[in-house]
Parts: structure tokens; sequence; C-alpha cells
């Protein structure tokens, strides 16, 4: 078995709850930086709701939470439109400069 595809089982606490998991050795770290994470949302969504709302719905709220976390970072991270955007000032400024693609490939 190679490093890359090793597997170990490790625990989690999360809440109120040990978890077993079987993760890939080399994101463990990534999993336990995860638990934490959640523990902390959960905690401060029990600390304000405890009283007022079900577990269950305390627990949907910390996944809201932690999924719009994400959702930021991803659209953070999306080059996607700079990319276009790069493309199109290409485009423009090799039409300008008469150095399209068209009279570029004839000067190869």
């Amino acid at each position: 078995m190679t490093e890359e595809t090793e597997k170990i089982t490790i625990r989690l606490h999360i809440y109120d709850t040990d978890i077993s998991v079987t993760v890939p050795r080399k994101d463990e770290a990534l999993y336990r930086r995860d638990a934490e994470l959640i523990n902390e949302r959960l905690n401060a969504y029990y600390g304000q709701f405890k009283r007022f709302k079900s577990d269950k719905e305390i627990h949907y709220f910390a996944m809201i939470d932690i999924g719009l976390r994400l959702q930021e970072l991803l659209q953070r991270n999306d080059t996607k439109p700079y990319n276009d955007l790069l493309k199109q000032l290409t485009s423009e400024i090799e039409d300008v400069l008469g150095c399209g693609k068209e009279n570029v490939q004839e000067s190869k």
C-alpha cells in the first residue's frame, strides 16, 4: 500500500459524540481541524439558542454557517472571471496590433 492510499481510523469528538472515521493518512490533520471548526460553530449556536431551538435546528444552523464559509472561499478563489477578462483584453490588443491568431500562425 502506498503512502498516498494508506488509510487510518481516527476518532473525532463532535460536540457530544465520538465518531470513528477512516481517512487517508495524509488528510488526518484536515479532518481534525474540520472537527474543531464544527465544534466551534456548534458551541456558538448552542450557547446562543440552546433554550429556544432543538438540537436538530442548531445542527442545521452550524451546517449552514460552515457551508456559507465554504461558498465564500470558493467564490474568492474563482479565477474564471479574471481569465475570461484577460482573454478578452488579449484578443482586443491583438486586433489593434494586427497580430490576431491568423497573423501569428502565418508568421511561423
